[in-house]
């Protein structure tokens, strides 16, 4: 474990981040890239959650970026645990996993992105910035395995075809509609506007509404809309 405490008091534009990595080589060296910003500055790492929890309490970073697979640490508890002692921390998953389900129930419990680690120094910068200004949740992930061209050059997705209801909610969705206002629009609940939204994630294998939306464009399962 090595902290700098010392950096703690950064104020006005700069971006505070923690690590928390086990891979020690991996981890010094996404240290490394990040001090090189002007607007970024590493405030500590960790090996391990417990560790980076502690240090997490004591220098409470704009951003901290974790593992999912630490030995002896579910990340869902870390996620947890860094919440109640940071809670103004946003939390960057960066990971090689690139399950579908997993990045669900990371987005469900608030995490701020979710990155592969295969994704570009610009997108990683991107996501950390985007992050610490609370903007909308970043997911990038490799997908080009899931991706097979047909003909129409239409994607083939995986899951099953949506139905005439789920492109309904999907259309509203990207209209920037809230799971309160499609219900409405719809004369549904909002519980069955949810329960659409699951199934429309899994069979699209999206991991939020703006990548559902995307995917559905992409395939053309809807028209293109405007940026909200």
């Amino acid at each position: 474990m090595d902290t700098a405490a010392d950096r703690n008091g950064v104020s006005g534009s700069m971006i505070t981040v923690f690590v928390i990595d086990d891979h020690n080589m991996l981890r010094g060296a996404l240290c490394e890239i990040l001090d090189r910003e002007s607007d970024i500055t590493v405030v500590g790492q960790a090996a391990d959650g417990r560790a980076g929890a502690e240090c997490a309490a004591r220098l409470h970073p704009r951003v901290v970026i974790l593992d999912v697979e630490i030995p002896g640490s579910d990340v869902v508890q870390n996620l947890l645990t860094l919440r109640q002692v940071s809670p103004q921390s946003r939390v960057l998953i960066v990971s090689m996993h690139q399950d579908t389900v997993l990045i669900r129930d990371l987005v469900e419990y608030g995490i701020a992105g979710y990155l592969h680690k295969s994704a570009k120094r610009e997108t990683l910068l991107s996501a950390i910035r985007a992050a610490a200004a609370g903007g909308e949740v970043v997911v990038y992930v490799s997908w080009q395995e899931d991706k097979r061209p047909s003909e129409g050059g239409r994607e083939t997705l995986p899951g099953q075809p949506l139905t005439d209801r789920e492109l309904e909610v999907v259309e509203r969705v990207a209209s920037a509609l809230s799971n309160r206002q499609i219900a409405q629009a719809l004369g549904i609940t909002e519980g069955t506007v949810k329960r659409h939204l699951r199934n429309i994630f899994r069979k699209l294998g999206a991991v939020s509404r703006l990548d559902m939306v995307k995917r559905a464009t992409a395939a053309k399962l809807i028209a293109p809309f405007p940026p909200q």
